[in-house]
This record gives structure tokens, C-alpha cells and sequence, in this order.
């Protein structure tokens, strides 16, 4: 992954990374990764992976969990493919979040696509139907979009994306 001059990488949060100063211009994501994120990681959570272009700078993030959907929440079309349990696992993409100095640079799509990739995978170990998002606002909601996420039922700002449309994301099975 490159972004003008600088190579980055994904990793798990580690003590190295300096979280400190991050700031994405949410104070919500701000606040998280500087105050509770290693707690969360430490109780087991939530699991946070950081972008990074190396000593220990973190550029962006996102967290992942287990969660689950109501069946009834679920798009007809989808719903009946599902065996008829109240709830169905899936992935919950709690937080994604890009600095304000990198920002326009197209790796919030980059972070996106290895949190994808990361369920997708764990997914085939422990089950899980699809990733779930809670869109803060319009414009997380058009960027999730653009990716093909889809509503939950009567709930304008969850959105999710099956795992089966994951397993056509090029390059990232």
C-alpha cells in the first residue's frame, strides 16, 4: 500500500504504536484509539488493526467483533436464503478511521478492503454472515455504499454486505 512517497502496512494494535497523537477529525475515533482501544484489545472486545507506514505511526485503524443480526432486520431476498434462527452471526466493523494528514489518499477504501479480507477469512473458522457497519453520518454512509453494502431494515444508518459478495472483491479472497 502507497501513498504518495510512503509505504503502509496493516497491523495489529501493538504497545509500539504511538496513538497519542491521532486525530481524524472525529473526536469519538480520536478518543477510542488514544483511550480504549488497548483496553478493548486487552478484554477481548474488540480486535484493532492499525495502518501504518512503520515507527510505530498510526495513520488510520479499524476494529472488528462478533456480533449478530436480527433475521427479521434482513432484506426478504436475503433472509430467505438463511436458515430461520432469531439471530445470525456476523462481523461487526466497529470503527474505521483515517488521519487528517493523509486524508484523500484513498486508504480509507485500502483499510476497507484488509478488514474484508479479515472477516472473510475468519469467517470460514467461525461463522459469520456478513459485516455489519453503523454509518455515523451521509458521508460514511455513501463511502459504504460504494463498496456495495446494503440497509438493514428500518435502520438508515446500519448497513451490511454478505460474505458471499465478499468472496468477489478482486484480490482479496
Amino acid at each position: 500500500m502507497s501513498a504518495s512517497d510512503q509505504t503502509f502496512q496493516v497491523e495489529m494494535l501493538a504497545s509500539h504504536h504511538d496513538r497519542a497523537d491521532f486525530t481524524c477529525g472525529v473526536e469519538a475515533l480520536d478518543r477510542y484509539i488514544r483511550q480504549q482501544a488497548s483496553q478493548d484489545v486487552r478484554s477481548g472486545v474488540s480486535a484493532v488493526f492499525i495502518l501504518t507506514p512503520g515507527q510505530g505511526v498510526v495513520s488510520g485503524y479499524y476494529t472488528l467483533s462478533a456480533t449478530a443480526v436480527h433475521l427479521a432486520a434482513i432484506p426478504q431476498a436475503d433472509a430467505r436464503k438463511l436458515p430461520r434462527y432469531d439471530l445470525v452471526p456476523a462481523t461487526l466493523l466497529g470503527r474505521l478511521a483515517i488521519s487528517e494528514d493523509i486524508r484523500g489518499q484513498k486508504l480509507g477504501g485500502v483499510l476497507l478492503l484488509d478488514a474484508l479480507k479479515r472477516a472473510r477469512s475468519a469467517a470460514r473458522e467461525v461463522a459469520s454472515w456478513a459485516v455489519i457497519v453503523d454509518a455515523k453520518d451521509d458521508a460514511a454512509r455513501a463511502f459504504y455504499e460504494r463498496f456495495e453494502f446494503r440497509q438493514v431494515l428500518n435502520e438508515p444508518s446500519r448497513l451490511f454486505l454478505p460474505m458471499k459478495k465478499i468472496e468477489f472483491i478482486p484480490g482479496r479472497k
